[in-house]
C-alpha cells in the first residue's frame, strides 16, 4: 500500500501536492469541478492586512509556454478573509496554508498578527512584493532585507512559517541561507519569472505595467535547477513549483530535492489539474515500487 502523507515543519500533509498562492482564491471555484479534501494542501492567494485593489487591466497575457500576470496581489484583506473564505476552507479535510504579503515590514508584521490564533495550518511569506520604503525593491531580491522581514514575520507568527522564494536573483541559496537564517520553517520555490510581453501591431507592451510575472510550463527547467540547488545548500523542507502539469512533472521536482509540490497555472487551462497530479504521481509510484514519498531521490552516476 502506498503512503503518500509527507510532514513539513511538524505538520502532516495526507499527500505532497498543494495548490499555489495567485492561483488559488476562496477554493469556491475549483470546488465546483473536484473534492477539495482530496489535496495535501490549499495555499491561498496572497492575504494583506488591509485591501489591496491591485493593478490596472489589462494584467494577464498568455504567452508560448505559459503566461504573464500582473495582478498586484489584488484582495480583500485579512479580515474578509477569516470571515468568509476561511469557514468555507475548512469544510474539507485539507491543509490549509495562507500566503502573506505587505509593502512594508510593519505591514508584513500586522498581518501576520491579523492571523495568529485562527484555525490556520501555516503561512507563506511572499517575499517578491515591493519595499516601498526602499525604493520598491522586492524584499526577495537583497539577502539583508529578506532576513528583516522573514526574522520580523517569524517572531509575530504563532504557526511555521514557509518562504516563498523570488527567482529573479543571482544565487537563490544566497537568499535561502538569509531566509533559514531569520526563522524559516519551510522554504517554496519557484515564484513567477519577471518577464514581458510586447504586441507589434500597437507596439505598446501587452500588460498595463508592462512587466508581469511568467508561470507555466516554460520556467519548469528554472525551477528544477532552483530547487536542486537550493535542497543541496539548506536543510529545510521545500515545495517546489513552476510549470507542474502532471504526475511525472511533480515526481521530478521531488527527486530534485523537493518534500512536497505546489501547481498553480495548470489550474487555469483544467480546473481537475492539482487532482490529476495526485493520481498521476500515485501512478508513478505504483510503476516505480516506491511506497512513500521520501524514497523518490535522485540516482547519481
Amino acid at each position: 500500500m502506498i503512503d503518500m502523507s509527507v510532514e513539513i515543519a511538524g505538520v502532516r500533509f495526507k499527500n505532497p501536492v498543494l495548490t499555489a498562492s495567485g492561483t488559488f482564491a476562496s477554493g469556491r471555484e475549483y470546488s465546483e469541478f473536484f473534492d477539495l479534501s482530496r489535496l495535501g494542501g490549499v495555499v491561498v492567494k496572497g492575504v494583506s492586512a488591509r485591501p489591496w485593489e491591485g493593478n490596472p487591466p489589462p494584467r494577464v497575457a498568455e504567452v508560448y509556454g505559459g503566461m504573464l500576470n500582473s495582478v498586484g496581489l489584488q484582495n480583500g484583506g485579512a479580515e474578509r478573509f477569516l470571515r468568509d473564505d476561511l469557514p468555507f476552507l475548512r469544510k474539507f479535510d485539507t491543509r490549509v496554508v495562507v500566503n502573506i504579503c505587505g509593502h512594508t515590514i510593519e505591514e508584513y508584521a500586522e498581518v501576520t498578527k491579523q492571523l495568529q490564533n485562527s484555525d490556520i495550518d501555516m503561512l507563506e511569506l511572499n517575499i517578491s512584493c515591493p519595499n516601498v520604503s526602499e525604493g520598491g525593491m522586492a524584499f526577495g531580491t537583497d539577502p539583508s532585507m529578506t532576513a528583516r522581514v522573514v526574522e520580523a514575520v517569524a517572531k509575530a507568527a504563532d504557526k511555521p512559517l514557509i518562504v516563498k522564494l523570488s527567482p529573479n536573483v543571482t544565487d537563490i541559496t544566497e537568499i535561502a541561507r538569509a531566509a533559514a537564517g531569520a526563522g524559516a520553517s519551510a522554504l517554496s520555490l519557484i515564484n513567477t519569472l519577471l518577464g514581458m510581453a510586447i504586441d507589434a501591431k500597437t507596439r505598446r507592451p501587452v500588460l498595463a505595467n508592462g512587466y508581469g510575472g511568467l508561470s507555466g510550463p516554460a520556467v519548469k527547467p528554472v525551477a528544477l535547477r532552483m530547487v536542486h540547488q537550493t535542497a543541496r545548500a539548506i536543510d529545510l523542507p521545500i515545495i517546489g513549483m513552476g510549470g507542474i502539469m502532471t504526475g511525472l512533472d511533480a515526481a521530478e521536482f521531488l527527486l530534485a530535492g523537493a518534500r512536497a509540490v505546489a501547481v498553480g497555472t495548470a489550474g487555469f487551462n483544467n480546473p481537475t489539474a492539482a487532482a490529476d497530479v495526485i493520481s498521476g504521481l500515485e501512478n508513478y509510484m505504483e510503476e516505480s515500487g516506491f511506497k512513500t514519498i521520501p524514497e523518490i531521490k535522485m540516482i547519481y552516476n
